[in-house]
């Protein structure tokens, strides 16, 4: 199994030290890492798999790096090495972060000192993961891989399985694992005198920038993008994923007018009415001259490709835009391409997802009079009347608003619509707390003061929609394929720029990504510009429907987790034979997460079961 690896174990303890060695010569031996140094009380390796991940050791100490940092402002190519990172952390300790930009996850260990820092970039691009012991931390890209270096490491977390069905994804901090954590977007963890202490370094900055026009903002915009993509390329190794999006889009366009060859870009299409999107594909790629590489996923492709997957990944992870993307990477890896660009972000920044102007739409009912919502509407439109038809959507607005953000986001949650009851075993669902997710939503929420409700939801999407969702989709598949992927519309500088726009050039009116949008005219085709949001997802449930190999697979799959004591034994015909046919794409999603589930139990913990009451 492919893997880019970063592992790095630290103690403050000498007593343990001949302990750690033994765990760490074990993990060398089972990554094919190199073994940097042991000393008693501390031990480094690095196990590589990659152009990107970098290593190195002297007498001043050791530094694991993976990615490509740079320093704010740097011009292409000036890119930090493992060797200069230590040198800054030796100088400056953990504040040199704040210099740092570009997509990261490194492990320094300053040894005059005797302190160790580990840190992710703002963005998560590359989370690690890590184990507190008694005066000890072990510290690695992959969860699994830290649970499986230690004894009695490796037990399961019912909770982050019910995370899991919630949000599809675990978020972090958490892990699948009971005893390993992840260290998320913007943060670092030291290790100075046996304590591993966490703290974030960065969070985004809504101020508005004023003084400027509309003009002179979209220019800057322009030649900054411009310079982003440049950035990030290497040359002819460098592809470009296309869904015929506008962030796609404009990254393959960008990278077109960087190259002196025409722009190699790969996109995903599918046999199925309502999301087969080659033609906008095709549109872009004519426009900009590239050499567009096109392939049709199937679904023998999901059968072949989702155990593949699971095994890939180091805990249960059920988007599934992963298997396109997967496709892409591995026609460019193919081709003989080492990095690949993608769009992720342009949404997260420049107000691109629908339920921004949804959600503006819920907060209109904020401004009404609190005495005119609690005598006359609420009372009139939630009462008795409410089951004349030309009330009815009136109160289930009413219904939706009064539930605030971020609760009223998760109105048609998978597991709200069927009820936990009917889709959980009594074990599993008295194990866990069931109001744990919305708890954390809540706090992560809270954690943005902007006043507006569009800034509060981009603020909330770098976590649950990037950081936890759709970077790990594209990094974790572009790893298993053998490439690196790069994203510029995350680099530092626009999305600073993007932060300080104002809110409603963001969503203006409910036009969303109105600034951009304007921006771009010229640049992008006006077909792209006025597409509906589609990307890479999958007629997941169409195709259950339809392929009789593909509805067995599903079906086993779920009847498995029935055996493991997770899911209630009615709830997989429910789904297959009613459901499903209501909504295929609805409920198509919950066959898909289950499905992974139990692949991924097959790879990685094929003997767990919920205990029995």
């Amino acid at each position: 199994m492919n893997r880019v690896r970063l592992i790095g174990i630290a103690s403050g303890d000498p007593s343990i030290g001949a302990m750690l060695q033994e765990v760490a010569a074990g993990a060398a031996s089972r990554t094919q890492g190199v073994e940097h140094r042991m000393r008693a009380g501390t031990a480094w390796m690095d196990a590589t798999g990659a152009r990107h991940v970098q290593s190195f050791g002297d007498e001043t100490g050791f530094c694991v790096l993976i990615g490509t940092p740079r320093l704010h402002g740097a011009s292409p190519g000036d890119r930090l090495s493992a060797a200069s990172l230590l040198a800054s952390y030796r100088k400056d300790g953990a504040d040199m972060l704040r210099r740092l930009a570009g997509g990261f996850a490194f492990v320094a260990h300053d040894m005059a000192r005797g302190r160790t820092l580990a840190a992710v970039d703002r963005f998560g691009i590359y989370p690690l993961a890590y184990r507190l012991l008694d005066k000890a931390v072990v510290i690695g890209r992959y969860a699994d891989e830290v649970a499986s270096l230690l004894p009695n490491a490796s037990t399961l977390d019912p909770q982050s399985l019910f995370d899991y069905l919630y949000f599809h994804v675990i978020p972090g901090p958490a892990t699948v694992y009971k005893s390993v954590r992840r260290l998320e977007a913007a943060h670092y963890g030291e290790f100075v005198d046996g304590k591993f202490e966490v703290r974030r370094y960065w969070e985004p900055d809504y101020t508005v920038q004023t003084g400027k026009s509309f003009d002179a903002l979209a220019s800057e915009y322009r030649e900054l993008m411009r310079e982003c993509v440049a950035r990030e390329t290497d040359g002819g190794t460098t592809g470009a994923y296309l869904s015929g999006g506008t962030d796609s889009s404009t990254v393959s366009g960008m990278l077109a007018r960087s190259t002196a060859l025409p722009a190699q870009c790969y996109s995903i299409g599918f046999d199925a009415a309502g999301y087969d999107e080659m033609s906008f594909a095709r549109i872009a790629a004519k426009h900009f001259g590239a050499e567009h590489h096109e392939y049709y996923v199937t679904p023998a492709d999901i059968v072949r490709g989702v155990p593949l997957l699971a095994e890939r990944y180091d805990q249960p992870f059920g988007n599934s835009s992963a298997l396109p993307a997967f496709n892409c990477a591995s026609q460019a890896v193919g081709d003989g391409l080492h990095v690949m660009l993608a769009g992720d972000g342009g949404d997260e920044i420049f107000g691109g997802n629908t339920r921004y102007a949804k959600q503006k739409v819920f907060g209109w009912y904020d401004s009404v009079p609190a005495p005119l919502r609690r005598v006359l509407l609420e009372p009139l439109l939630l009462g008795p009347m409410r089951q004349w038809p030309v009330l009815r959507k009136a109160g289930s607005y009413i219904e939706q608003a009064k539930l605030g953000l971020p609760a009223r986001l998760e109105t048609y949650n998978l597991m709200h619509r069927l009820g936990i009851e009917n889709m959980l075993t009594s074990q599993f669902a008295d194990v866990v707390l069931q109001s744990a997710p919305a708890i954390q939503q809540k706090e992560v929420f809270d954690l943005c003061h902007d006043r507006s409700i569009v800034n509060q939801l981009l603020a909330y999407d770098l976590k649950y929609t990037l950081a936890d969702t759709d970077l790990p989709k594209v990094v974790h598949t572009a790893e298993l394929a053998g490439c690196q992927v790069r994203f510029p519309m995350l680099a530092d500088e626009l999305v600073d720029f993007a932060n300080a726009l104002p809110p409603s050039y963001k969503v203006k009116g409910l036009k969303l990504r109105y600034f951009f949008k304007e921006a771009s005219r010229g640049f992008l085709p006006d077909e792209i510009l006025t597409k509906s949001k589609h990307g890479f997802g999958l007629p997941f449930g169409a195709w259950v429907q339809s392929d009789a190999e593909l509805q067995r697979f599903a079906r086993a799959s779920m009847l498995s987790l029935v055996e493991r004591r997770l899911i209630r034994p009615g709830f997989v015909e429910d789904v297959m034979s009613r459901r499903l046919a209501e909504h295929p794409g609805f409920y198509g999603e919950v066959i898909w997460i289950l499905m992974l589930l139990e692949q991924w139990f097959r790879a990685h913990a094929a003997d767990y079961t919920i205990a029995s009451a």
